[in-house]
């Protein structure tokens, strides 16, 4: 019997960083499945559902899958968490490698050369870092009608839209980092949560 031919890493990435629910799936370089939805309130009780009808849909199952990408933020604190917290768990049950990908690098991919990303951070602000621009290499935040100098594009909250959806993104950038044994996704706050804590409680964060 000839060898069989490997499989192309199956990659299922998400994000709630926004106002949305945000997923993909994708085989190899070839998406098979890609949704977003947008949504203010209800990720934590959507997100993985509508992995679960990604996956129904491409005709496979958690078990397929070689890796997870998530959105680390940047952006809704709450939403983070939940993702963060999603992928975590999934990736302990699963025993396959979760890997957080940060919205500047998600805003990105796809462009190619020098640049700035920006994610609306609200009250007249955004988070902001650029990519082959040393001043503002570090991500951080500004007031949006004073960012700095820098060259080539602004991708993102008021400059030209990202490439590629964002959960698409982020599993391309998964697909290219998962076998490098990445530490476990952990949220990306640049700021401290500006609202009261919800009364429900919130999603626990593995150790």
């Amino acid at each position: 019997m000839p060898d069989q031919a490997p499989q192309a890493p199956l990659v299922l990435a998400f994000d709630t960083s926004a106002a949305h629910c945000a997923a993909a799936l994708l085989s190899g370089d070839r998406v098979l499945v890609s949704r977003v939805e947008p949504m203010t309130k209800g990720q934590a009780e959507r997100i993985l559902v509508l992995c679960e009808e990604l996956l129904e849909e491409a005709g496979v199952t958690y078990g397929d899958l070689t890796a997870l990408g998530v959105g680390i933020g940047p952006g809704n604190f709450t939403g983070i968490r939940i993702a963060v917290s999603a992928a975590r768990g999934l990736a302990l049950g699963l025993g396959i490698p979760a890997v957080g990908v940060d919205a500047f690098d998600a805003l990105r991919e796809g462009h190619d050369g020098p640049c700035a990303c920006a994610v609306d951070a609200r009250r007249d602000q955004v988070f902001l870092q650029g990519f082959d621009n040393p001043p503002i290499a570090e991500p951080a935040l500004y007031d949006a009608n004073d960012l700095p100098a820098f060259d080539g594009p602004l991708i993102g909250a008021g400059g030209q839209p990202s490439a590629l959806p964002v959960a698409e993104a982020i599993a391309r950038i998964a697909a290219k980092r998962f076998a490098a044994n990445p530490a476990r996704p952990a949220p990306l706050y640049l700021r401290p949560a500006d609202a009261a804590p919800a009364r429900d409680a919130a999603p626990v964060l593995l150790p």
